[in-house]
C-alpha cells in the first residue's frame, strides 16, 4: 500500500499560510483557552466530560444561542415526533456539543495508540484494500458524533490523511488546533488550497478526508437531507470521478458511558460513471448524504443541528429556512 503527504512541510504552516497577525484580544482569547484546555486536560475523564456536557447545556438552554434554531431543525427533520422528544433532542444535543469539545480538547495531547484503543471502526479494511488499487481515497463524513476523532483514526493506522478544513478566526486558535492535528498524522489543508492538493495527494495514493455536510452558498448541488433540499459541496464526488479515486463515507458515534469511547463505520460508495458529469455529482452527492441521513437517525442527538444546513435554497423556494 502506498501513501503520500506530499512535499514536506512546517508543522501548520504550509498548508494554513499567510495567517493575520494576532490582535490583543486574540492573545486575551488564546490564553483563557489555553488555560481551560490544560485545566481540563488535567481533571479525571468523566468530572472533565460532565463539565463539557453541563457548559453545553448552558449555552444552548440557559443562553439560548442557537437554540431556535436547532429546535426548528429538529421539529422539520422530524415532524412525526412530539414536541416533548423536540425539547427533549435539542437539550441533549448541547450537552452532547459541549461534552465532544472537550474531548476533542483532550484528545490533542494523545498518542495514536490512545485513539485506536478507543474506537472500533467497521468496514475500514475496505480502505486499505482501496489504496492498494493506487488511485487514493476520497473519505466523506458529516458533523456527527466526533468527526474529529475519526479523521485521528485514520492518521492512527499509519495511513497519512489530508484534511480539508476552513481557518479559525484567531490565528492563535487556528495554529493551535493545527498542531494538535498534525501530531496525531492529520494534515489540514485550507479549503481555497483543496483543489490542486487534494488531485496531488490522490495521485500520490493517500487519503482526503472531507466533511461533506455543510451549507454551500454558492456552486453545491442541492440533494434531500431529511426530505429537505440541502446545498451541498461536489466536492467529494468530484475528487473521485475526477481521478477515478474510490469514494467512501463514514460517521463517528459516541458511545455510552465512561471512558469515552467511539465506533465508525464505513462504506463504499460505487462510482460507476455514465458519461454525464453532473448527473454523476448529484447521484454520489445524494449517495453520501442519504447515508448520513440514515447514521443522523440512530442517534439524532448526536448531530449538529446547530449549523443551518438548509440555509441556502433553490431560487424557487427562498424564505423557507
Amino acid at each position: 500500500m502506498t501513501t503520500s503527504k506530499g512535499p514536506t512541510q512546517k508543522t501548520g504552516e504550509s498548508l494554513l499560510p499567510n495567517r493575520k497577525k494576532p490582535t490583543v484580544r486574540h492573545w486575551m482569547e488564546f490564553l483563557v483557552y489555553r488555560g481551560l484546555v490544560g485545566a481540563l486536560r488535567l481533571l479525571p475523564e468523566w468530572v472533565a466530560l460532565r463539565i463539557g456536557e453541563g457548559v453545553g447545556w448552558f449555552v444552548g438552554v440557559g443562553l439560548r444561542i442557537r437554540w431556535k434554531t436547532v429546535l426548528g431543525h429538529l421539529e422539520a427533520a422530524f415532524p412525526e415526533k412530539s414536541s416533548a422528544w423536540h425539547q427533549r433532542m435539542a437539550r441533549a444535543s448541547f450537552r452532547h456539543l459541549g461534552r465532544e469539545s472537550v474531548a476533542t480538547f483532550r484528545m490533542g495531547g494523545k498518542d495514536a495508540t490512545w485513539v485506536l484503543d478507543r474506537i472500533d471502526i467497521t468496514g475500514f479494511g475496505s480502505v486499505e484494500e482501496a489504496l492498494g488499487e493506487g488511485k487514493g481515497v476520497v473519505l466523506v463524513t458529516g458533523h456527527m458524533g466526533n468527526w474529529e476523532m475519526g479523521g485521528a483514526s485514520v492518521a492512527a493506522k499509519g495511513i497519512p490523511l489530508d484534511a480539508i478544513a476552513q481557518r479559525q478566526r484567531n490565528p492563535l486558535f487556528d495554529l493551535d488546533i493545527t498542531k494538535n492535528r498534525e501530531k496525531l498524522g492529520i494534515t489540514i489543508v485550507e479549503r481555497r488550497y483543496a483543489p490542486k492538493r487534494v488531485l496531488r495527494t490522490l495521485r500520490a495514493g493517500g487519503v482526503v478526508g472531507i466533511v461533506g455536510d455543510q451549507n454551500v452558498r454558492r456552486g453545491g448541488v442541492f440533494v434531500e437531507f431529511f426530505g429537505r433540499p440541502a446545498s451541498t459541496a461536489r466536492g467529494p464526488a468530484m475528487f473521485a470521478l475526477r481521478t477515478g479515486a474510490p469514494l467512501f463515507v463514514g460517521t463517528v458515534q459516541r458511545l455510552p458511558g465512561f471512558p469515552q469511547r467511539y465506533k465508525a463505520e464505513v462504506q463504499r460508495i460505487p462510482i460507476e460513471p455514465s458519461g454525464d458529469l453532473e448527473a454523476d455529482v448529484l447521484r454520489l452527492t445524494a449517495a453520501h448524504t442519504r447515508y448520513l441521513e440514515g447514521k443522523v437517525r440512530e442517534a439524532p442527538e448526536q448531530y449538529f443541528w446547530q449549523h443551518r444546513r438548509w440555509k441556502t435554497q433553490p431560487e424557487d423556494q427562498l424564505g423557507t429556512e
